[in-house]
């Protein structure tokens, strides 16, 4: 529709919206109109029909009416995920100056495209999950391979010379969606079971987002003048698909994606590789019948007390270790947590009141962060000095690593906690944000908005006395200010310098001089003090903003430390011994249980079983028994210890 007709048959507005349109074809544009955002043509119809709106339709000065629907814009995060989680992508149109200033249609501009693989709205995402976006380039016969998580920073890149180590790749970061380019789409991969069994959104990106410029990309964002600079030389595919993902978020984010402080290089081969059939019927995170996490391993290990840690223990498991000693850096971690039992339970109270530093962080790197959200990232701060000391006294590497990664962000702490109250209203811009002390302009103006109280009460005394009207009141509205307000049985009384300022049935409106001066000065200071509290409020903001290096930092270590001080729980709380690594090729597990099955009927009556497989006489186990008796679970038992 929008391309098929001339511009000049339409309304100066509608004129608008197709041009915007025009570059946002794969796109349902939300264009804020007041306190809507309207859907026309095509995107209404969708829209309607997605949401279940009312479809309605609009005088666009060619011949036929447009399609219209139309959202409330306080309420646009419920309508936009609900698209999203349909695998639409959003871009939304909003209104960059202010239409009380604007000489003619006011300017409009697409300040974010949301994606299932970019959307950061809190609300729309799981805290216990990362919600992860993937680059695939096909090229000469390898994969180069990208992910990132836009709502917490990560950004990682491998590369994959088999079909069978990508798939893997896939099935462990389960991405919400897939971007690559065409050779990709043609290299044969079953595209329909990646969309339909792990419901992930797969889209070709254009040819030039892999052309030399990805490389450009790279070394522009980190301030780099080669690639080695963050360890990517022996990944020459890989890092065309980093590049091609950073400038797609470029395109979708439309900001600095100044939290992006670094991209992390692996090799496949670091990791066990687990295919998608063994990660489904081990039920590692997930039941395979009601895809639910009670009743899967995870359910069992994980005891975390933040999101971080939660999303970590995650990634734990969806890719296990094979290299002996990091795996024997992380026992020990945790053994020693197990010994100080006191200790740890002291840690993990302290962890227990942080929030997401990760997601809150990219809020304010976003500029989006509420004053709310700045008191919660304060309360969370606190937490760290006390976490620091108790970890001090551990003597493990990991732990000790994790204790000098653990910056106690003091500086941070102390700003907001000087210059925002403790009751932070959710929205900036209606003021009620900054402390008592930190600014003497704001304190000047709250005093004149506090004493304006006082000046309207002494003046509606004075003009009762004066008057005789006994019930006159002073009162307020945002139409029509400050007024005297007489009931119809007083108005003969009102004198002269009573001007009518409007009439009810039951009452008359009046202004006066002194009235009028008195609400210059009150509205004034009070318009003054919300803006100069918003500006205040931005700069504490944009003052954490630029250490999220430091804070991602911290975060990370938190993260970890509430990983190992879960295991630790759990291993305690489940009588969980740590196993012994042999290069022998040798598994000889001594009463070993089910986990999962174990908790789940919680009265003792799982009987333990040992096991005894080695590379060389006893490779098979032949296993008999009636059906029910307990072979598949204690073959999953086994491949689950």
């Amino acid at each position: 529709m929008e391309g098929q007709t001339n511009l000049s048959e339409y309304t100066p507005m509608m004129q608008q919206y197709l041009s915007t349109k025009e570059n946002y074809r794969d796109c349902i544009l939300f264009y804020r109109l007041g306190d809507f955002y309207e859907m026309f043509f095509e995107d209404a119809k969708t829209v309607s029909k997605e949401l279940e709106l009312t479809l309605t339709s609009k005088n666009c000065g060619a011949a036929e009416r447009a399609p219209m629907c139309g959202v409330p814009y306080h309420a646009v995060e419920g309508y936009l995920n609900r698209l999203v989680q349909k695998g639409y992508k959003v871009a939304i149109c909003e209104q960059v100056e202010d239409p009380k200033t604007a000489r003619g249609i006011v300017k409009r501009e697409v300040i974010r495209v949301v994606t299932p693989g970019t959307n950061t709205d809190s609300q729309a995402l799981d805290e216990s999950k990362n919600n992860y976006i993937m680059c695939i380039v096909s090229f000469a016969e390898k994969y180069g391979v990208s992910i990132a998580d836009v709502s917490t920073g990560d950004y990682y890149v491998t590369e994959a010379d088999t079909e069978r180590k990508l798939i893997d790749e896939i099935n462990k970061y389960s991405p919400a969606e897939i971007v690559c380019n065409e050779a990709f789409l043609m290299s044969g991969i079953d595209l329909d079971d990646i969309k339909n069994r792990l419901h992930i959104c797969v889209g070709a990106l254009d040819a030039w987002y892999f052309d030399d410029a990805a490389i450009s990309t790279l070394k522009e964002h980190f301030h780099i003048h080669s690639l080695e600079g963050i360890g990517l030389n022996d990944f020459a595919c890989g890092s065309i698909a980093a590049g091609a993902l950073l400038r797609y978020l470029y395109e979708t984010q439309k900001n600095s994606l100044a939290h992006i402080t670094a991209i992390r290089p692996y090799v496949t081969g670091k990791f066990m590789m687990i295919d998608s059939s063994t990660r489904r019927n081990l039920e590692l995170v997930e039941t395979l019948r009601e895809k639910a996490k009670r009743g899967s391993l995870l359910w069992v290990l994980d005891k975390t007390k933040t999101a971080m840690g939660a999303r970590l223990l995650r990634s734990y498991m969806e890719q296990p270790l094979i290299d002996s000693q990091e795996i024997c850096a992380r026992l020990d971690a945790v053994e020693e947590l197990v010994k100080q039992m006191i200790a740890r339970e002291e840690l993990r109270e302290y962890l227990n009141p942080i929030y997401d530093l990760e997601r809150l962080v990219t809020r304010i790197a976003y500029q989006t962060a509420s004053p709310k959200d700045l008191v919660a990232f304060k309360n969370s701060l606190n937490m760290l000095p006390p976490l620091k000391a108790v970890l001090s006294d551990f003597k493990s590497a990991l732990l000790q690593t994790i204790q000098e990664e653990l910056d106690p962000l003091k500086d941070l702490f102390h700003l907001i906690d000087s210059g925002i109250i403790d009751d932070a209203p959710v929205l900036a811009h209606d003021g009620g944000i900054i402390k008592e002390g930190y600014n003497e302009e704001v304190d000047k103006l709250r005093k004149s908005k506090t004493e304006g109280k006082s000046w309207l009460a002494q003046l509606e005394a004075k003009e009762r006395e004066k008057t005789g009207i006994k019930n006159l009141k002073i009162k307020y509205n945002k139409v029509f200010g400050y007024y005297l307000e007489v009931t119809n049985s007083y108005k003969d009384l009102a004198p002269d310098y009573f001007t009518r300022k409007q009439t009810l049935a039951n009452a008359e409106r009046f202004i006066t001089p002194e009235l009028k001066e008195l609400e210059d000065v009150i509205l004034g200071a009070e318009d003054k003090l919300t803006g100069l509290e918003y500006e205040l409020f931005r700069g504490i903001r944009e003052t954490v903003g630029a250490e999220v290096a430091r804070i991602q930092k911290t975060a990370k270590a938190v993260a970890k430390l509430d990983v190992f001080a879960s295991f630790a729980h759990v291993a305690q709380e489940n009588r969980y011994c740590r196993p012994k690594l042999n290069r022998k090729g040798v598994i000889d597990i001594k009463g070993g249980r089910h986990p999962v099955v174990e908790n789940m009927i919680k009265n003792d009556l799982f009987i333990s079983n040992d096991t005894y497989l080695d590379s060389n006489k006893q490779r098979i186990s032949i296993i008999t028994g009636p059906n029910m008796a307990g072979k598949s679970t204690y073959m999953r038992q086994t491949a689950l210890i």
